[in-house]
């Protein structure tokens, strides 16, 4: 080949490499550009919002969270939309809405489409003032997610501290009331089956469709029923019992009782409890395990007696059999996953963590609305952030440990927890013979 054409490639070949280099170094400053210029948007944006508060502050210097009680007496404080209009609507990305709300921007649309037909717009009698869903939603997600005070969020948001109260109490009642049939059911009868299958995969104990546990939630001193409201750590406490399946999701909630109040005494107050005691966890035909028939089970742990629907570990004694151990280190495996919505719970909605100073009935509505707010988070799979995590750490409060209860077990529920001893053993020797559950009792209009 002639030397020309080598030399002609190669200048060709430099070209294109001169070219691409170009492109490259072109395209790496406007990405540097573009990085710096999103940077400078991000701190300026920091820096409007700190002003902002800095200049609320400054000009109002309002005194620590009052009681919801005491509220009348705060001087209501002039409406400045500008951080919520300008800030939150506009320039707020993904990782702002989980830090000052703990949801996605898409969970909030969502609550404000599904609890539009309750809350179009609150209406505050005392100072005359309209605030619409959105900021209304706002406030409350705040308040449940960071424990904010009333005074800051009225400094935030720019409305009167009664109205925070209010857009709080309103926004809890709306999503007890429209999201509740929504997002937390009980599980109907063809539902009772997948949930066992699903706690059997995923937990490794048959015949379970739920584990039952109870969270104290701190409280100031409350005006009326001081010693009620006592636990036996020697704080004051309102109790959430709940009701989780094999994936953390809520489906059965009460709250609202003392702290002075043991596991057993909350459960037999609650509607599962009849529920449960009329047959409600018995399918019919009822469904076999090692061809026995057995009713589906709950998991609990010592503060509740054993009954035949919801089973305990055996108690911690040096005499216990081989069989009896590996039952309970199954069931302790199976209540971690209460243990862990809990937690979860707790870090996303920080109000049932730190001391809450909201009155009791208040902060019992606040609790269900927060297990609804996390079915729904769970469900659109909105992101956690273990950071949340953390905040536990610091807990002045830490619960109350379980005690054994002084309530007498249900006397056929010992064959039930020895059939599942059983089950777990790999070289059973005999089984015991259970009593047949039987069908759930029918009122006089034919229901159960």
């Amino acid at each position: 080949m002639p030397r020309s054409y080598l030399k002609t490639d190669e200048a060709r070949d430099a070209t294109e490499m001169k070219y691409l280099l170009a492109s490259k170094i072109r395209r790496r400053k406007e990405e540097i550009h573009n990085y710096i210029l999103e940077r400078r948007a991000e701190i300026h944006k920091r820096i409007r919002y700190r002003r902002h508060l800095f200049l609320n502050y400054r000009s109002t210097r309002t005194i620590p969270s009052p009681d919801e009680e005491d509220l009348q007496s705060h001087v209501p404080i002039l409406a400045d939309p500008d951080w919520w209009e300008r800030v939150v609507m506009t320039e707020f990305g993904p990782e702002d809405w989980l830090d000052k709300f703990h949801v996605t921007r898409d969970i909030f649309l969502l609550l404000s489409a599904k609890l539009k037909p309750q809350l179009e717009q609150v209406y505050i009698e005392q100072s005359g003032q309209t605030i619409t869903l959105e900021r209304c939603i706002a406030m409350a997600l705040m308040r449940l997610s960071t424990s904010t005070e009333y005074c800051f969020l009225s400094e935030l948001f720019g409305v009167p501290i009664p109205a925070v109260c209010q857009c709080v109490r309103e926004v809890c009642e709306a999503i007890i009331l429209l999201l509740k049939p929504l997002y937390m059911q009980l599980p109907a009868d063809h539902e009772l089956e997948e949930h066992a299958e699903q706690f059997r995969t995923l937990w490794g104990f048959p015949h379970c469709i739920g584990v039952i546990d109870s969270l104290h939630i701190p409280v100031k001193s409350p005006s009326t029923d001081t010693q009620d409201c006592w636990n036996q750590r020697g704080w004051h406490s309102v109790v959430l019992q709940g009701v989780v399946n094999a994936q953390g999701t809520f489906w059965d909630v009460c709250s609202g009782f003392t702290g002075s109040m043991d596991d057993m005494t909350i459960l037999q107050s609650s509607e599962l409890w009849t529920m449960a005691e009329q047959g409600g966890f018995c399918s019919q035909p009822p469904k076999e395990l090692m061809g026995l028939p057995l009713g589906f089970l709950l998991l609990g742990d010592v503060g509740y007696s054993l009954q035949t629907w919801l089973l305990k570990c055996y108690p911690p004694l040096s005499n216990l059999t081989p069989q009896q151990q590996t039952f309970n280190v199954q069931l302790n495996h199976g209540l971690k996953v209460i243990e862990n919505t809990f937690q979860r719970l707790k870090a996303r909605w920080q109000c049932l963590h730190n001391r809450n100073d909201s009155n009791v009935d208040l902060v019992s509505k606040m609790a269900v609305a927060c297990c609804i707010l996390h079915n729904i988070c769970n469900v659109h799979n909105s992101p956690f952030k273990e950071e949340w995590v953390e905040v536990l750490s610091q807990n002045e409060c830490p619960q109350p440990t379980d005690v054994p209860t002084v309530y007498i077990d249900d006397p056929n529920a010992e064959a039930v927890r020895s059939l599942l001893c059983s089950y777990f053993d790999p070289f059973p020797t005999s089984s015991p013979v259970l009593p047949v559950p039987e069908p759930p009792q029918m009122d006089s209009a034919g229901t159960g």
